[in-house]
């Protein structure tokens, strides 16, 4: 009589949904809270450092590009290491890295070290997206197109909370306390990891069989469940984590595609951040009076390096955009799960598209919040769909290279978004909306182009 046997994956939809993925959603969910809080302020902390350091718009514009250029040089090399030495260490040890060097950020007594402490924060950011594939990995396939998506949370939270910190704590003593106390949250977060395990997927791929049963087992437990009849039978790989495993005949396609959607994505997403950020420091909605206009224009001209503040209406128009990265969760849920990834993707690309296009039409403030809420909630259904999908078509062996190399090209997409943003938007914001809205249309094609469909099927442990 043969012995039974199972797999990871039989193990993990035996197990079903419990107590443990709810401890996994809020630890490693938690990731994007303190990821989002360091995006985001460089948006509330760009008018004060301007003036502060006297810095014109290519040297604003330079300190995101720096933060997205660390990002991209290390996380590559994460996805590499994560999936040759494991997705916990490698969380654990970015998060450290990130932790350490933005809190190093608020003693930086000149611009250069500002923008090398911003640039040692985004090479820390760079493994943070484990955290993301380490829940993928632990989750029931029915569930993953419902719980991943719903992560936006966490860094809807992390965007909201560093602009209701700036209001109140910029003003009165200062952006340098502001950087200090976004850093409070990862404290809690480094402590939640302690609860959290390797992935099992991870622990078998690399022959570490009794560590993936003890983990199951654990997870088993907790969810008050037990693990198939049998004992684990999975094969072993040596050659996990090599590149050109992501070009060959099966994924060759997949990946240039996704290279160009991670790189849309992000240049459409980071653009508009930014973007809001100039629209209301600068006033430049077309709405507004001439006269306010024509000071401006004059200012600039005698002092290129003004100073602006954000004042009260800029904090809420800017909570009130951020607010729309959740609006359209539930129907973006809805959509991935009933339409497919790439059908999802392709439709909020194109609405991308055509409400950058709306940005050009002259609107009162109220307007131009509409928009800017509207269109958040878009970009932010873009990036949700395009990490479920990554995460679900690779195989274990090359799943954090493959998400961290579409990573990397996503920080070229960040990295020239600010010069649009922080530059081309001042001197012609006709012409940089124009260029987002290409960029995204181009992405919507790619979208709907794309060779694999993911919806309701089984991660892949090897090719």
């Amino acid at each position: 009589q043969e012995e039974k046997t199972f797999t990871v994956e039989e193990a993990v939809e035996k197990i079903g949904f419990g107590r443990f993925h709810i401890l996994l959603f809020l630890v490693m969910g938690s990731t994007g809270v303190f990821e989002a809080m360091e995006i985001m302020l460089l948006a509330v902390v760009s008018p004060v450092i301007r003036c502060e350091w006297h810095l014109e718009d290519w040297q604003v514009a330079l300190v995101t590009t720096m933060v997205f250029f660390g990002f991209m040089l290390c996380t590559g090399l994460c996805g590499f290491l994560a999936d040759r030495y494991g997705r916990w260490k490698i969380l654990l040890g970015s998060f450290l890295w990130g932790t350490y060097f933005s809190l190093l950020t608020s003693f930086s007594p000149t611009y250069g070290w500002f923008v090398f402490m911003r640039a040692m924060v985004g090479c820390g950011a760079a493994g943070y997206s484990q955290g993301y594939i380490i829940k993928t990995e632990f989750l029931p396939s029915k569930y993953r197109g419902y719980m991943l998506p719903l992560s936006q949370i966490f860094w809807l939270l992390g965007s909201v909370l560093v602009v209701v910190l700036g209001s109140g704590i910029i003003p009165g003593i200062g952006w340098r306390w502001l950087v200090r106390i976004c850093t409070i949250p990862s404290i809690f977060i480094i402590i939640g990891f302690k609860f959290v395990p390797e992935s099992a997927r991870y622990n078998v791929s690399a022959g570490k069989g009794s560590a993936a049963v003890d983990t199951l087992q654990y997870i088993a437990r907790m969810n008050r469940s037990s693990l198939p009849e049998g004992s684990l039978n999975e094969p072993i790989v040596e050659n996990r984590g090599r590149f050109f495993d992501l070009f060959d005949s099966k994924f060759r396609r997949t990946t240039l595609q996704l290279w160009i959607l991670w790189f849309g994505t992000a240049f459409a997403y980071y653009g508009l951040i930014l973007a809001s950020s100039e629209l209301l420091e600068r006033d430049l909605v077309c709405g507004a009076k001439e006269e306010a206009h024509e000071k401006a224009a004059a200012e600039d001209v005698q002092y290129p390096c003004r100073c602006q503040m954000f004042g009260t209406s800029d904090y809420n128009t800017l909570i009130i955009s951020t607010l729309g990265e959740f609006a359209l969760v539930p129907v973006n849920i809805a959509s991935i799960n009933l339409l497919g990834r790439r059908v999802s993707l392709g439709m909020t690309m194109t609405m991308t598209a055509v409400f950058y296009l709306l940005l050009m039409v002259c609107t009162p403030r109220y307007g131009l919040s509409a928009l800017l809420f509207i269109l958040r909630a878009l970009v932010a259904a873009n990036f949700n769909t395009i990490y479920v999908y990554t995460a679900e078509v690779y195989p274990t062996t090359v799943r954090g290279l493959g998400l961290g190399s579409s990573s990397t090209v996503a920080r070229v997409g960040a990295m020239l978004a600010p010069f649009i943003s922080q530059v081309l938007l001042n001197s012609s914001v006709n012409r940089g909306l124009s260029l987002f809205s290409a960029v995204c249309f181009v992405c919507a094609i790619s979208a709907f182009l794309l060779p694999i469909e993911t919806k309701g099927r089984a991660l892949e442990d090897v090719r």
